[in-house]
Order: structure tokens, then sequence, then C-alpha cells
């Protein structure tokens, strides 16, 4: 690989890990080259890069990145996948590491801090990013939801018993 390729790949690598939140660092070992296909397209749809490149392009784009906290896994044959949605990345390759006993996860990075495996299968069991905000949505909305029952409670009680002491005259 000529030096001036080598350059730029590390450049390209640089620039997407200063704009990537999160990032895995995988062995892909024993993997066929359909499998990586199919384990690209799975992180496409959640807008997730993957990129297979040697140790050390990847500890020089690491340089200056949050992702300087993963150069101790860059050992072996490595693929990085970088983006924006941890969960979403997390999801994707802890589905893909159960059906292939050959891929590893080795670790991550998380907002510039290194994440064990552990701690990647984590944000794989939470809820999708649309789950969460509905559910926070929610939560918002209940106490502004019983505020205006108790405020709308107070003419309907003050009706029911206009409404009662009507009857109990007609009665009467």
């Amino acid at each position: 690989m000529k030096r001036e390729d080598k350059h730029q790949i590390v450049d390209d690598l640089h620039v997407a890990m200063t704009d990537s939140s999160a990032g895995v660092v995988t062995h892909y070992r024993g993997l066929s080259v359909s499998d990586m296909g199919d384990l690209r397209r799975q992180l496409k749809q959640v807008d997730v890069s993957l990129q297979v490149v040697k140790n050390t392009l990847a500890r020089r784009a690491a340089e200056g990145t949050g992702f300087e906290a993963a150069e101790a896994l860059f050992t072996g044959p490595i693929a990085i996948a970088y983006g924006s949605d941890p969960v979403g990345m997390a999801k994707a390759i802890a589905d893909f590491a159960k059906v292939h006993e050959n891929f590893e996860i080795k670790g991550g990075v998380l907002d510039g801090k290194a994440i064990n495996v552990d701690q990647i299968k984590a944000l794989a069991s939470l809820p999708t990013r649309e789950v969460l905000l509905a559910k926070m949505l929610g939560s918002m909305q209940s106490p502004i939801t019983g505020f205006v029952r108790t405020l709308s409670e107070v003419p309907a009680s003050f009706v029911r018993v206009l409404a009662a002491v009507r009857d109990q005259k007609e009665a009467a």
C-alpha cells in the first residue's frame, strides 16, 4: 500500500472518529466476505459504518479523538464500527455476534470513555431511541394531565352538588 493511500485512510478514519460519539472494536477472523457484507448492511440500517483497518493506522487515526480510550483494543485483525447511535450499533453487533461465533466483540468507546463487552451488551438490551422518547414524553405529560384533571374536577363536583340539591328539592 502506498504511503499516500495510508495517509488518506488515516485522515478519513480520523474525521469519522471525530464525528462519532460511539464505536465498537471487533475481531472478525473466520468470517466470510458475505458475512461481513451482512454485518455492514445491518449496521447501515442504523446509520453506523464499519471499517477493517490495520492497527497502526487505527492508532494514528484515533489520536486526538475519543477513540484514544480504545487504543489498547487495536491488536489482531480488527474491524471498527463507529456512529452516533450507540444503542442501535450495540444491538446490531450483539445480534450478529449471537449468530456468528467467530465474531468477537473486544470493547468500545462511548463519549470518549472505554467500555467493555458487558457494557456493550447492556446497551444492546436498552429499548430503541423512539421507545425511550415515547416513555419520556408520557412521563412528562403525566403530571400535566393530573393537574388538568384536578382543575376540571372542581367545577364538575360543584355541578354534581347542584344537581343533587335540585334532585333533593324536586323530591321534597
